[in-house]
């Protein structure tokens, strides 16, 4: 019969306990990550089909727009970018955006949040224009291509004047800093 000493079979006991902490460890990060990367993948791209879209007048600044979109699926929805804008049922292309007012992240809506995007209608500096009945809103993909349907809002008052300088901000998460532009 072999005879150990009782420090070496503590010593060994704790080794046994050591291992089976590191493994618990292991399996929590991988269960950490694995939930992680299921919610990611949970999170879907903002459409006209998961939120609704409205178009308002603001009184400050003047000749800007308001754009709101809210979701209104079950899921997450990433606002990539800036919306695609056509003024008016003729409109040949859509509104540039305006670049400067870039957000540092894409804009993440849980259902019922809304993002916004403020829209220049009208400067003095710009040219031409008309009065314009309809605005037609596509969302954007991570790449910035136009995707889903189009949706045609009715502007405000009948109509809003467009000229050439009108532009579009980028999707932000609150209404003051998509009229701060």
């Amino acid at each position: 019969m072999r005879i150990v000493p009782r420090s070496a079979s503590r010593a060994t006991a704790s080794s046994v306990v050591v291992a089976a902490l590191a493994l618990v460890g292991i399996q929590a990060a991988e269960q950490a990550a694995s939930a992680a990367t299921t919610k990611a993948a949970s999170v879907v791209t903002c459409t006209t089909a998961n939120t609704s879209l409205t178009v308002t007048e603001v009184s400050r600044p003047i000749n800007h727009l308001l754009l709101k979109a809210t979701n209104t699926g079950t899921k997450p929805c990433y606002a990539y970018i800036a919306p695609h804008l056509r003024a008016g049922a003729d409109a040949q292309a859509p509104l540039p955006w305006a670049e400067e007012t870039t957000p540092q992240a894409v804009v993440t809506l849980d259902p019922g949040r809304s993002a916004y995007a403020g829209i220049t209608t009208s400067t003095p500096e710009g040219e031409g224009g008309g009065t314009e009945k309809t605005l037609g809103v596509f969302f954007a993909d991570r790449d910035g291509k136009a995707i889903s349907k189009e949706k045609t809002l009715k502007l405000p008052n009948g109509g809003v004047f467009f000229n050439s300088a009108a532009t579009v901000t980028y999707w932000q998460d609150n209404a003051e800093d998509a009229l701060a532009w």
